[in-house]
């Protein structure tokens, strides 16, 4: 199974990303006292760009999924929403294995405490 790279790894990709740099120089080194008042509105514009283009790699669309490999990854809507008390009522492995981590944490600050007293 081969992962198709992206478009901006290849050499196309490449020459974009260099062209719209050399653009973005010559706009802001030629034309920045066009460019300087619209700066806030162009930080306000790129919080949904960035959501657009960054949710790529998510794989959203297009493709179908198992049924029972969606019933394995995704909680039943009964236990979306339990906290920690309900869920380890329910289940003692969770409980057993929240109590090692919580262990873990203390042991691993009072080594960190021992290292700095020396």
């Amino acid at each position: 199974m081969s992962k198709k790279s992206s478009f901006w790894c290849s050499k196309s990709g490449f020459a974009a990303l260099l062209m719209i740099a050399v653009a973005g120089y010559f706009l802001l080194v030629e034309h920045a006292e066009h460019v300087f008042p619209f700066l806030p509105y162009l930080f306000l514009l790129m919080c949904p760009l960035m959501h657009l283009f960054m949710h790529g790699n998510h794989n959203h669309g297009g493709h179908k999924h198992d049924a029972k490999q969606e019933e394995e990854f995704s909680p039943s809507p009964e236990h979306r929403h339990e906290n920690f008390i309900e869920q380890s009522e329910q289940n003692d492995a969770y409980r057993e294995g929240y109590i090692e981590g919580l262990k873990a944490a203390r042991e691993e600050a009072n080594q960190k405490e021992n290292k700095h007293e020396q």
